[in-house]
């Protein structure tokens, strides 16, 4: 995989530099027991739970082109304590049961230390609703796009927590938590947004499609993320909620929170959060063009060298790409422009849960 950077990166950044760091995961449909890795649990493939293999990677990404530069198989926690499946499949000793949010951070920390060309971290609402995790992202000095769940709690613009209590000097410890109580009370993400007024709605576009511009309408707020925020002693950081509400639908459909700076143009933070199609699109291909969903094996070994040579080709292709001239047969016919299918809503779709 580091060979694969080295050979890869430098043909990306000629279309200007990484600005991205996509986390995200795959599935992969199995029967059986035996594979190593396989259980009952969300198929993103199949939009449903069911028996099948889950995989979490780290991409890095421009406007041109994306590439996983690193990828894991999830271990589930009925396979990670069944030590005679474990070695049938050849897991390693050192490899325990693991959050897939947990493997992502440490995919961003290797990335960080490998010295990968930063970008903002991209994260839809599986991943970014994790606060422990967005936190993590910010202690190493990264900034974040994160999708969040409607149901996501932050104090509202003008409201805060109350300071810790006052001690009184006798007996006990000063109190060192934030206080809430009736008149100081987080709101969710989607009651901010049905309370916001008309004019704080934007139609923006951010890339152009098919057919044409693709465009939405949007709203952006400067707020305090407030889960767990009574256990500390400070306020957490203000940092952008950013609400996708399409002018044909009811209600919102997609919310973020980012920690990017607060003059940032609103323009370029739906750019952002917009980028992470590119995974998606790097998972059709790598399934449907270069193999990624043959793996046929059992092993933990096997499945990890499967995907990285598949992530090698792709690689390769991704560098090949303008090296075929206009008249003959067309980039296209490496690495097609697959489309989405009809009806698709990435995960983290409020109508799509």
């Amino acid at each position: 995989m580091a060979k694969v950077r080295e050979l890869i990166v430098p043909e990306i950044e000629r279309h200007g530099p990484i600005v991205a760091w996509i986390v995200d995961d795959t599935s992969f449909p199995k029967k059986g027991k035996h594979s190593v890795g396989v259980a009952r649990q969300y198929c993103g493939q199949l939009g449903k739970r069911d028996n099948c293999q889950v995989a979490v990677s780290l991409s890095i990404a421009n406007h041109h082109a994306s590439l996983p530069v690193d990828y894991r198989l999830y271990l589930p926690k009925e396979w990670a304590e069944d030590s005679a499946r474990r070695a049938k499949a050849g897991v390693p000793d050192g490899i325990s049961f693991t959050t897939k949010p947990e493997i992502a951070l440490e995919q961003m920390r290797c990335a960080c230390a490998a010295g990968i060309p930063r970008g903002v971290v991209l994260m839809d609402s599986a991943y970014g609703s994790n606060t422990d995790l967005r936190t993590s992202v910010s202690a190493l000095a990264l900034s974040y796009v994160a999708g969040v769940d409607p149901q996501t709690s932050v104090w509202a613009p003008g409201t805060e927590p109350l300071p810790p209590k006052p001690w009184s000097g006798r007996g006990g410890r000063p109190s060192k938590r934030l206080r809430r109580d009736t008149d100081h009370r987080p709101i969710s993400v989607k009651e901010l947004a049905l309370a916001l007024p008309k004019h704080a709605w934007r139609t923006i576009r951010w890339r152009e499609g098919t057919a044409d511009w693709l465009s939405s309408r949007f709203a952006r707020v400067r707020v305090r993320a407030a889960r767990g925020d009574d256990r500390f002693a400070e306020r957490r950081p203000e940092e952008w909620l950013l609400i996708e509400w399409p002018s044909k639908e009811s209600e919102p459909t997609k919310y973020w929170l980012s920690n990017l700076a607060d003059n940032i143009p609103f323009r370029r933070l739906v750019d952002f959060a917009k980028l992470r199609w590119r995974i998606e699109r790097d998972y059709q291909e790598l399934k449907q063009e270069v193999g990624l969903g043959d793996y046929e094996g059992r092993g933990w070994r096997g499945f990890h060298h499967h995907a990285t040579l598949c992530i090698a080709a792709y690689g390769f292709l991704i560098s090949e790409r303008e090296t075929i001239p206009p008249s003959g047969p067309g980039p296209a016919t490496l690495l097609p422009e697959l489309a989405l299918p009809d009806g698709y809503r990435p995960r983290g779709s409020t109508l799509a849960a």
